[in-house]
């Protein structure tokens, strides 16, 4: 595979003054506060960066929540796929759709499925109102010519400081193959807090066992405590070989992969096969299947989210689900299938039922979306895509030993539909003060008492990463790129510094160093 790179920098414009719309998941007016920025470009590098502050990205518009200003606040969450079981619950999904697979069996019963972020589109529709309103161009070709000049300017100036390399065309493989994965375990801070009373058990402890599988084990832990001390000898002196002795059992519980992957029957009734493709830059298996991919979109929106007809066009679909910042990129020692915009299209029997909307950075797979087929909604496919995409962080990190997370977005403490990330354990919340990640079951007793908090629960603790040299921050003016240091001669409105100083808190110094904030 060919070894390509991306451009080297970001291209954001900030708005300087907070949005405030309805709600998408209260459905108060006028409640919901966050920042925004429209990227133009961004490396992945700088987007993973940017959501371990807080920022996530709908299309090319990166919007970040104000915390102790909006309704309901909304956390980043992260998974740890390495250290990942499946509850209950989940491996009821996974065999139900193992059996519809091998026999047709479809199962009776409600459907609890919730999709990763369902409501995500309803949560940011004021901020594409904001972005309509300003006339924002979100393609780089209609551009104004000062920004468009300052972007050749600084592609011509890497490309004279580069070799020549030959073709840089992505090898976009059609499958990919997920397999098991293995790793260190992350660090996070721990805080160790018991539950109140009346609360329930303690989820920083493992969960409690049936008696009959605990007698079970103590007996297995005997048989080879007597195994090890020779007490089977004297089944040897009567010609039993102590190798064909009967071997305890073991309780060890089924692995992710063992349930996904178990072998289906030669007849079996459906072939259901995962197609990772790239959807930004459009790789040609996207093109071909543009139009399907579309149409189960259309009618995901119209039944689960009782859009009329027309809304769920081919312009929003493109905006909302297609339309990235990030620059593609596929680094010798990053994942087969190079890190940026993908989505993960799920085929049954020939045909699109679901795809999950994804961005693959350095160090996680972050989900974006998910649509799918309404007509198969008895098989639970949001826990299902999203246990797949937990599963496929595990063989991206195969290749790419840094890539260990799953980010599942924002969690939502005061909307109880969206608790239900909460259930994909081990899992971590990001602090919305000093952005350091907190075991969720530390933080799960501050959230029941208040729907703002700051998990990390050392008082001196500050933001390390915040902006602490304002004029090494990186601008684009007049095609020309230059340290904020420089463009102050430029300023005619000393007011300016003041929105320019609360964007390069928002976005932490090392971005505010490296994207380019463009000032006209």
């Amino acid at each position: 595979m060919a070894s390509w790179s991306s451009p080297t920098f970001s291209l954001v414009e900030y708005f300087e003054s907070q949005t405030v719309f309805q709600c998408g998941y209260c459905k108060n007016v006028a409640c919901s506060v966050s920042n925004g920025m429209w990227a133009h470009s961004l490396t992945v590098q700088d987007y993973q960066d940017l959501i371990d502050r807080g920022w996530r990205r709908s299309g090319k518009y990166l919007y970040k929540p104000v915390m102790n200003k909006t309704c309901c606040p909304q956390y980043t969450i992260r998974c740890r796929p390495l250290q990942f079981q499946p509850s209950k619950s989940h491996k009821k999904v996974l065999k139900k759709m193992l059996k519809f697979l091998a026999k047709g069996e479809i199962s009776k019963g409600s459907c609890e499925d919730e999709p990763m972020d369902s409501t995500m589109e309803d949560a940011v529709a004021g901020d594409f109102a904001l972005v309509n309103k300003l006339d924002i161009k979100c393609d780089l070709k209609t551009l104004s010519s000062d920004l468009k000049g300052g972007i050749e300017s600084e592609e011509k100036k890497k490309e004279n400081s580069l070799k020549k390399e030959g073709s840089k065309e992505l090898i976009h493989p059609q499958a990919i193959e997920e397999k098991l994965g293995s790793g260190e375990p992350s660090h996070s801070i721990k805080v160790h807090i018991g539950p109140k009373p009346g609360k329930g058990a303690d989820l920083s402890k493992p969960p409690c066992r049936k008696a009959k599988e605990m007698r079970k084990e103590r007996k297995r832990l005997k048989l080879m405590q007597q195994n090890s001390a020779g007490a089977f000898e004297g089944f040897q002196a009567q010609g039993q070989p102590a190798s064909l002795l009967p071997k305890a059992k073991s309780n060890q519980p089924k692995s992710l992969e063992d349930l996904i992957f178990e072998s289906l029957p030669a007849n079996a009734s459906h072939k259901l096969e995962v197609r990772v493709v790239r959807s930004s830059p459009p790789s040609p298996q996207f093109t071909a299947t543009f139009q399907e991919s579309y149409q189960v979109y259309k009618r995901y929106q119209m039944v689960i989210h009782k859009d009329p007809p027309d809304k769920p066009t081919v312009s929003q679909f493109t905006r909302f689900l297609v339309d990235s910042p990030l620059e593609a990129e596929c680094p010798a020692n990053g994942p087969e299938c190079g890190y940026g915009s993908f989505h993960q299209q799920y085929w049954l029997d020939g045909k699109i039922i679901a795809v999950g909307v994804i961005d693959i950075l350095p160090y996680c797979v972050s989900s974006v979306y998910l649509y799918y087929d309404p007509d198969y909604s008895f098989l639970s496919l949001g826990v299902y895509s999203a246990l797949r995409e937990i599963a496929f962080t595990k063989q991206l990190h195969e290749r790419a030993s840094q890539l260990s997370y799953y980010y599942m977005g924002f969690y939502i403490h005061s909307c109880p539909k969206m608790r239900y990330k909460g259930q994909y354990r081990p899992s971590d919340l990001l602090c919305p003060e000093t952005y350091v990640w907190v075991p969720i079951e530390q933080c799960l007793p501050s959230l029941d008492n208040s729907k703002y908090c700051r998990f990390n629960q050392d008082p001196q603790a500050v933001d390390e990463g915040r902006s602490k040299d304002l004029n090494r921050l990186r601008v684009l003016h007049r095609r020309s790129t230059m340290p904020y240091a420089v463009y102050k001669n430029y300023q005619e409105d000393p007011s300016e510094e003041e929105g320019v100083l609360e964007y390069a808190n928002l976005v932490g110094q090392k971005c505010a160093e490296r994207m380019l904030l463009f000032r006209n």
